[in-house]
C-alpha cells in the first residue's frame, strides 16, 4: 500500500501489525542494518514469532521500542501511530480524554502518551540562529499563559489566584523569522535580562528585529536593526509589526483554552513544543509527511512517568539535565 495521506488511510494502513512493524523498522534502520541499542553491535538473531532480536554480544533481547519514546509501553504501535497522527495534524491539539476514547485506553495512559509525543516534537535547534540572511526580518514578542479567574471553580480560584494582573500567570516568549520558523520558550519574567538573553541566543546579530514598545527591549539597537511599534498608537507601521507572533499566540491559546482547558506551568513547555511543531511544518507538507517527520524523531529519547510527574527517584533512571531520562545500565 502507498503511504497514508489521510487519517482514514492511516488507520487502515497501521491496522496490520506486520505493516506497522515494517514501517517502524524502516524508519529506525533505513539501511536495513539492525544494531543492538544497548551495545551497538550487529551480531544477533531475530525471533520472528515475537518480533524481537537477541544480541549475541550483550546477551539481551531488544525490540523496536527499546531506545525510543515507546520503551516500556505495553501499547501496540498501531495505537501509538494513531496518536502521533492526531497530535501532529489536529490544529488545536487533542485532549487526553478524547484520545483515550478514540483508542479505547484509560485517560491517564492517553495523557502519558501525549506528553511523550510532545517531547518528540521538541526542536533542539542545533545551535542555529534565526535571521542572518539578507533581508531577513525577525519578530519578538511575549505573552502570559494562565487561567481566567471568572472561569474557575471557587476552590480552584483560591488555589491558583493569589494576586492581580499577571502575578499568577506564566510568561512565554516567541521569536519568529518571517517566512521561516518560530521558537518559543518559557521565561521567568519580562525583565530586560531574561528577554534580551533569549534574543541574543536565537537571533543573528545585525538582523532586522521588530518588537512592541516594551522597555525591556531597549538597548538591542546596538546589536540589531531594532525597530519598535507602539501598540498604544498603532499595530502596524509599514514593515514594523508583530502580527505574525500574534497569530501564533492566538493558535496557542485557542488550543490551551478550548482543547486542554487547564495546563500546569510545570508542563507548559511541552504544549509550546507541540504548537511550535505544527506551526513550523504547516506549509508544503501534507498530513502524512508531517506524521512521518514526527515519527522519525522518536529514537534516542525517553520520558518516564516518574519524570513527568516530578518524581525522579526511580532506581532505574536519572535525569540528564535536558528534560530527558538517562537509563542506568543494568
Amino acid at each position: 500500500m502507498d503511504k497514508p495521506k489521510t487519517l482514514q488511510e492511516a488507520i487502515t494502513y497501521f491496522s496490520d501489525p506486520q505493516r506497522c512493524f515494517d514501517y517502524a523498522l524502516k524508519l529506525r534502520f533505513p539501511d536495513g542494518s539492525v544494531t543492538c541499542p544497548r551495545c551497538g553491535k550487529a551480531k544477533h538473531s531475530f525471533i520472528k514469532t515475537r518480533r524481537i532480536w537477541f544480541c549475541y554480544d550483550c546477551k539481551k533481547q531488544f525490540s523496536l521500542k527499546v531506545g525510543t519514546i515507546f520503551e516500556d509501553s505495553p501499547l501496540g504501535l498501531d495505537k501509538w501511530m494513531t496518536a502521533f497522527w492526531l497530535l501532529a495534524n489536529c490544529k488545536n491539539g487533542i485532549s487526553s480524554y478524547e484520545l483515550g476514547r478514540a483508542l479505547g485506553i484509560h485517560q491517564n495512559s492517553a495523557w502519558f502518551m501525549l506528553q511523550r509525543i510532545r517531547l518528540v516534537m521538541q526542536d533542539s535547534f542545533f545551535g542555529s540562529k534565526l535571521g542572518g540572511d539578507e533581508g531577513a526580518e525577525v519578530e519578538v514578542d511575549e505573552t502570559f499563559i494562565g487561567g481566567k479567574a471568572r472561569n474557575m471553580h471557587l476552590s480552584e480560584r483560591k488555589r491558583r489566584i493569589t494576586g492581580t494582573g499577571v502575578k499568577d500567570k506564566t510568561a512565554v516568549m516567541g521569536i519568529l523569522e518571517r517566512g521561516g520558523k518560530v521558537r518559543t520558550s518559557v521565561v521567568p519574567n519580562r525583565r530586560r535580562k531574561a528577554l534580551q538573553d533569549e534574543v541574543r541566543k536565537h537571533v543573528t546579530a545585525g538582523s532586522a528585529l521588530y518588537s512592541d514598545a516594551l522597555l525591556s527591549y531597549n538597548g538591542l539597537a546596538s546589536e540589531y536593526a531594532h525597530k519598535v511599534v507602539d501598540h498604544a498608537v498603532r499595530y502596524v507601521d509599514g514593515r514594523v509589526h508583530t502580527n505574525g507572533l500574534e497569530n501564533f499566540w492566538s493558535l496557542l491559546k485557542r488550543g490551551i483554552s478550548g482543547t486542554y482547558v487547564s495546563v500546569e506551568p510545570f508542563h507548559l513547555h511541552r504544549y509550546l513544543d507541540e504548537q511550535t511543531f505544527r506551526y513550523n511544518n504547516r506549509k508544503d507538507m501534507n498530513d502524512g509527511q508531517r506524521f512521518e517527520l514526527a515519527m522519525s524523531q522518536v529514537f534516542g529519547k525517553r520520558l518516564t512517568y516518574s519524570q513527568l510527574t516530578g518524581k525522579t527517584d526511580s532506581p532505574r533512571h536519572e535525569t540528564t539535565g535536558t528534560g530527558q531520562a538517562k537509563q542506568i545500565p543494568f
